[in-house]
């Protein structure tokens, strides 16, 4: 097996050893439940509450406004439904669109199930929303909008600010699905008039298992599950101290290093893209080419299949995805793909890199001379591509 060269940061980081480092001590030797009025448990809460106030920091919010959770998924359940349940009284609309991940869709549609409307916007082919047609779908019903910060496939990065202008004229919860964004945009919840955040420690460099909910002072949410007072009594169970010091320090070192760090990935992204252009003939860069997170590159290459590229390129120590990690073993094309408009067949033969911290110009030049010869050779055992060049020879 060649060395291993990882281009999924979508999907998941490793964690840092300095994240890693702050964690152990919360294994074993401070393993106080923070709940409790001791000492080894109010050295647990101390490093829950000093956390807490890091991932405030990061995003221009109070620490008042932080709640732990388990992970993204669980933070988006908690934000969308527990508005939902909260203000059900003054309407049930909600507003979200077509390129959601499967957190957000799949929980508007368990909320249809239970009575709520929902407005799924349609996005251009670079996957922005219409800012009109958001404005336009507002009513007096509606309670919420959920529109994630930046596509985890396609890495286009919504009109943010924008959108929380458009819910706070109408008085109009906003939620963002922020989990890809973290880390890679600077984030100010009170310019961007972001009243619910979610976010996840894997994503940027912390432990699996570990999220946060950023909810603004004053919005109304139900909690989701019924135990302890933990998180202000809106999110029972006893606190994950070891994973909750990881997001903590996580969300810190991001940030701190977050320029060159950025300028890193957009360096190797914009090199990669350009390159597979150069080489690779029958490619379609998806999503915006400006307004895109900084180590996003999804590409379809036409007349191959996604499933097929990764095989071929995990054969040489490669690591990518066809598209979003939870939706891996859909039979279907991703819906994204489709939401911008692609054929499925296109949508089909799709590979997305994402760049991370640890890759270098040589990894991609591995990575790209890797790519053309597994292209080439899918191409030469495609009875698409074949006709196609039969009749382009005519």
């Amino acid at each position: 097996m060649e060395k291993v060269r990882y281009f999924d940061h979508a999907a998941t980081t490793y964690t840092k050893e300095e994240v890693l480092k702050e964690m152990l001590p919360y294994f074993s030797l401070n393993f106080g439940n923070a709940s409790s009025i001791y000492s080894l448990g109010r050295k647990s809460r101390k490093a829950v509450e000093e956390a807490r106030e890091k991932i405030a920091k990061a995003i221009s919010a109070s620490a008042k406004e932080i709640y732990f959770t388990s992970c993204g998924s669980e933070s988006d359940n908690l934000a969308i439904k527990g508005v939902a349940y909260a203000n059900k009284c003054k309407g049930n609309h909600i507003i979200t669109t077509k390129i959601e991940h499967p957190a957000v869709l799949h929980t508007c549609q368990n909320l249809e199930r239970q009575g709520f409307k929902v407005t799924y916007l349609n996005v251009d082919k670079e996957g922005l929303i219409n800012l009109e047609e958001l404005e336009n779908s507002i009513c007096d019903d509606t309670i919420l909008i959920s529109v994630m910060f930046a596509n985890n496939e396609i890495g286009t990065i919504e009109p943010i600010k924008e959108i929380g202008q458009i819910a706070k004229k109408h008085g109009v919860c906003f939620h963002t699905d922020a989990v890809q964004a973290i880390g890679n945009v600077r984030i100010n919840v009170e310019e961007m008039n972001i009243d619910l955040l979610s976010m996840s420690a894997h994503k940027f460099y912390g432990p699996k298992g570990m999220g946060a909910l950023y909810v603004r002072n004053g919005v109304k949410f139900e909690k989701l599950q019924d135990g302890g007072h933990q998180e202000r009594n809106m999110r029972a169970g006893t606190e994950n101290v070891a994973g909750i010091v990881g997001i903590g320090k996580a969300i810190e070192l991001a940030y701190d290093n977050f320029d060159k760090y950025n300028e890193k990935l957009i360096s190797l992204r914009d090199y990669y893209i350009s390159k597979v252009e150069e080489k690779i003939p029958f490619v379609k860069v998806n999503g915006h080419r400006q307004k895109r997170l900084p180590g996003n590159a999804n590409i379809s290459f036409k007349f191959v299949e996604g499933d097929a590229i990764l095989l071929k390129l995990d054969a040489k120590g490669i690591c990518a995805s066809s598209g979003s990690a939870c939706s891996t073993g859909s039979p279907s094309p991703s819906h994204v793909l489709l939401a911008i408009g692609l054929e499925p067949e296109t949508a089909y033969g799709t590979l997305r890199v994402t760049f991370g911290e640890e890759n270098t110009k040589e990894d991609v030049d591995y990575l790209l001379d890797t790519l053309e010869e597994v292209i080439n050779n899918l191409r030469k055992n495609s009875k698409m591509y074949t006709e196609f060049m039969k009749k382009g020879q005519m």
